[in-house]
C-alpha cells in the first residue's frame, strides 16, 4: 500500500512494520496512519502482504549475479548485479541513518534516472524514511513545496545545477540535516552538504561479467522516475522480475533516446505518446527522402503490415506469404533503425494517444499496447496484451484488479472507478482531497470519463475536468477534435481546444518545428515533415514566424480546409472549431505547456494565451458557419 504526496512529489510507507493495531479505515493523510488492507478471498488479492525489504531479498536470492542496473561511464556500460544493488541499498539506508534520517520522514531525491536515484530511493524505504521523487524541472519554490510537505531530513541531488535549487530554499525547511550530492565533484563545500559515491567504484571492477541467464528482460530508464510509470516499470517490476535496467542520457527526451535504444536493443518498451509520436515523426521525414521504389515497397508493406494485424487483432492468426515478405524487406529494417528489434512488449500510457500513431506502428508490425491507471492505483489497472487488444482501448482490468463505471449515461459512459489492493493510502496532510478522490465504499474515483464494450475491453472518453461545457450547455472532450485536427493538417504539432463556458468552440495551434537538442526549447525553423507539407503546397516559408507575419495564403487555407473537413464529421454545430489561431511558438516542456511525461498543461496553456483566447470571443463578428483564422 501507498501514500502519497500532492502532485508532484510521491511517498511510499512498505519498509517496516506499524507497531500500532491494524487499520480499520480505507485510507489515511497522517505520516504514521494505517490503512485496512483490501484482502480478497482468491486470486493475486489474496497473496500475503510482502514489504520492499522482503521483495528485494527475494529477487537477490533468485538473481544473485545477474546484472541489475548499467550505467554509461566513460563510454563503456558499468553494471551493478543485483548482490551489488542490494548491498548498495543498504550501505545507502545506513548512510541516510547517519545523517539524521527520522522515521516517517522524507529523502527527497532531484536528478535524472540514475543507479544512484534507485539506490537513493530504496535506501530511503529501508531506513524507515520515505523516499520523494522530485521533478529536475522543479523550480526552488516547487522543491520547497514537495520537500516541507514530507519534512524531508536528506535531499540527494544530481549535480550543481539541482544543489543550488536547494541552497536557495534550506533556511526555509526546519526539518533539513543534510543534503548530499552524487553526480558530479562538489564545488564549494559548506556545512550540511555531503559526497556520496555508492556505485562507480563497485561497478567498474565488473564491466567484463557475463550475463546469468540469456533471456533476461532488457529496458532503457529515461522516463522520469518521480512519476508512477517509472518508478512500477524501472524500480519495483524490474526487481520482481530480475529486469536489467539500463540508464539513457539526461537529454532522452531531447534527442538523444533512440541513440541509446539502438545500442541496448531493449526487449521491453514503454513510451508517453510524445516519444512515440516523435519517432513516427521522425520516420516519416527519413522516408521522404528515400528513392520513389523505396517509398512504394514501404508504401505496400504498410498497408500489408496494417491489415494484417489489424485482422490477428480480431482472432485471424494466420501470416499471408506478402506479410512474411514485408517482414523480411521493410519491418526487420525499420525496427532494427530505432532499436527495437528485439523488444517484443511496446507500450504506451500516461497520456491519450491517436489512433493515427498507433495506426502507423501497427502498420509497420510494431504493435503499440495501451495501459490505463493512475498514481494513486500503483501505476497500471487495465492492460493491453499481443493476444486481446484493441485499437483506441486501454485494454482488460488486471487480474485482482476492478472497475466500476460510475452513472453510466444511455451510452454506458460514465466515471471509471477503481477498487483493490494498488489503491493508494491517501494523500499526505491532505484530508479533503483524499475524501474526493476515495468514496465510503472505498471505490479511487479517476476522474475519467470511459465505458465497457461487450468483451470488457476500457474505452477512455475524455476526462471529467477537461469537459468544455459550451454557453448552451453541450458536454465536449476536447481531444478527439484535437487529434482529428492534427490528423487531418499534418503540418499541426499541437492543438489546445477552447471554448468552456462561450458560444463557439475555438482553437490554438502550433506547427512543427526544429527543436533544440540541448534545451529542448522550440525553435522557428520548419521541421523537414513541414518543409515537405510548404513545399507540396507551393509555398516557400521555412520558418514559422514567415508563415504568421505573412499569413501564408497556401498554409492557411490548408488548415482551415482540414478544420472544415473535421467541422463536417462533427456530430452538433456545438462540436464545430469556428475559429483558430497559430502561435508563434511549439508547446514543450521548456515553455511549460507540457508536463514531464509530455501531457498537454491546458490550464498553463489557458493562461499563457488567455488574452489571444479572449480576442476569439471579443470581435464584434459573429463566427458564421465557416471558421475564420486570426493572425
Amino acid at each position: 500500500h501507498w501514500l502519497w504526496l500532492p502532485a508532484p512529489a510521491l511517498m511510499w510507507d512498505m519498509s517496516l512494520d506499524s507497531p500500532s493495531s491494524p487499520g480499520s479505515s480505507m485510507w489515511t493523510t497522517r505520516r504514521d496512519g494505517e490503512v485496512k488492507l483490501r484482502m480478497e478471498e482468491q486470486g493475486p488479492g489474496s497473496e500475503a502482504p510482502k514489504t520492499v525489504h522482503q521483495l528485494f531479498q527475494e529477487s537477490v536470492s533468485k538473481y544473485s549475479n545477474f546484472y541489475a542496473l548499467a550505467s554509461k561511464k566513460n563510454g563503456k556500460w558499468a553494471k551493478l548485479t543485483y548482490k551489488m544493488y542490494y548491498d548498495e541499498c543498504w550501505k545507502a539506508a545506513k548512510s541516510f541513518l547517519k545523517l539524521g534520517l527520522e522515521r516517517f520522514h522524507g529523502v527527497g531525491i532531484l536528478g535524472f534516472n540514475s543507479a544512484e536515484w534507485f539506490i537513493a530511493d530504496i535506501g530511503a524505504i529501508l531506513a524507515g524514511g520515505f523516499a520523494v521523487g522530485i521533478y529536475t524541472t522543479n523550480s526552488p519554490e516547487a522543491c520547497h513545496y514537495v520537500a516541507e510537505n514530507c519534512s524531508a531530513n536528506v535531499i540527494v541531488v544530481e549535480n550543481h545545477k539541482q544543489l543550488q535549487k536547494i541552497l536557495e530554499i534550506e533556511h526555509r525547511l526546519p526539518h533539513l540535516k543534510a543534503i548530499v550530492q552524487y553526480g558530479e565533484e562538489i564545488k564549494e563545500q559548506r556545512p550540511k552538504l555531503y559526497s556520496l559515491t555508492w556505485t562507480a567504484a563497485a561497478a567498474a571492477r565488473f564491466i567484463m561479467l557475463r550475463d546469468a541467464r540469456e533471456k533476461q528482460e532488457e529496458v532503457v530508464s529515461y522516463l522520469p522516475l518521480s512519476h508512477i510509470a517509472a518508478q512500477m516499470c524501472d524500480i519495483w517490476a524490474a526487481m520482481a522480475l530480475g529486469v536489467q535496467v539500463y540508464f539513457a542520457q539526461p537529454d532522452a527526451l531531447k534527442g538523444s533516446l533512440v541513440e541509446t535504444l539502438r545500442e541496448v536493443r531493449p526487449t521491453a518498451f514503454l513510451g508517453v505518446p510524445r516519444v512515440w509520436e516523435k519517432m513516427e515523426e521522425k520516420m516519416k521525414s527519413v522516408g521522404m527522402k528515400a528513392s520513389a521504389i523505396r517509398r512504394k515497397v514501404a508504401a505496400w508493406a504498410k498497408g500489408v503490415g496494417l491489415q494484417t494485424n489489424l485482422k490477428k487483432m480480431d482472432g485471424r492468426l494466420d501470416e499471408p506469404v506478402n506479410f512474411r515478405l514485408a517482414r523480411q524487406l521493410v519491418y526487420r529494417k525499420v525496427r532494427k533503425a530505432i532499436g527495437l528489434e528485439r523488444c517484443t512488449k511496446c507500450y504506451t500510457g500516461a497520456a491519450p494517444i491517436t489512433r493515427e500513431t498507433l495506426e502507423f506502428f501497427l502498420s509497420l508490425n510494431i504493435p503499440v499496447m495501451e495501459l490505463y491507471g493512475m498514481s494513486e492505483s500503483s501505476g497500471p489497472h487495465t492492460i493491453s496484451l499481443p493476444h486481446a487488444f484493441k485499437l483506441g482501448s486501454c485494454g482488460k482490468v488486471l487480474s485482482g484488479c476492478h472497475t466500476l463505471i460510475h452513472k453510466p449515461d444511455m451510452d454506458g459512459i460514465g466515471e471509471i472507478c477503481f477498487s483493490g489492493r494498488h489503491v493508494f493510502m491517501g494523500y499526505l496532510n491532505m484530508e479533503d482531497k483524499t475524501r474526493e478522490a476515495i468514496d465510503e465504499d472505498g471505490w479511487l474515483h479517476s476522474g475519467d470519463l470511459g465505458k465497457h464494450d461487450k468483451d470488457g475491453f476500457l474505452f477512455i472518453t475524455g476526462r471529467i475536468k477537461e469537459l468544455i461545457i459550451t454557453a448552451g450547455g453541450e458536454n465536449i472532450p476536447p481531444v478527439p477534435i484535437e487529434d482529428a485536427v492534427k490528423n487531418a493538417v499534418p503540418i499541426i504539432s499541437n492543438a489546445m481546444l477552447v471554448g468552456d463556458k462561450a458560444k463557439f468552440l475555438s482553437m490554438l495551434l502550433t506547427l512543427k518545428c526544429v527543436v533544440d537538442a540541448d534545451t529542448g526549447e522550440p525553435g522557428d525553423e520548419l521541421s523537414p515533415e513541414a518543409l515537405a507539407f510548404c513545399q507540396r503546397l507551393g509555398s516557400k516559408a521555412t520558418k514559422v514566424s514567415e508563415i504568421i507575419s505573412s499569413k501564408d495564403k497556401a498554409i492557411y487555407t490548408a488548415i482551415q480546409k482540414g478544420i472544415s473537413a473535421v467541422n463536417e464529421k462533427a456530430v452538433s454545430n456545438a462540436q464545430k472549431v469556428q475559429k483558430w489561431v497559430l502561435l508563434e511558438k511549439d508547446f514543450s516542456l521548456f515553455g511549460g505547456e507540457l508536463g514531464p511525461t509530455m501531457k498537454l498543461k491546458r490550464p498553463v496553456v489557458a493562461q499563457k494565451y488567455r488574452d489571444r483566447i479572449a480576442q476569439f470571443y471579443t470581435d464584434t463578428e459573429p463566427p458564421s458557419g465557416e471558421p475564420s483564422a486570426r493572425p
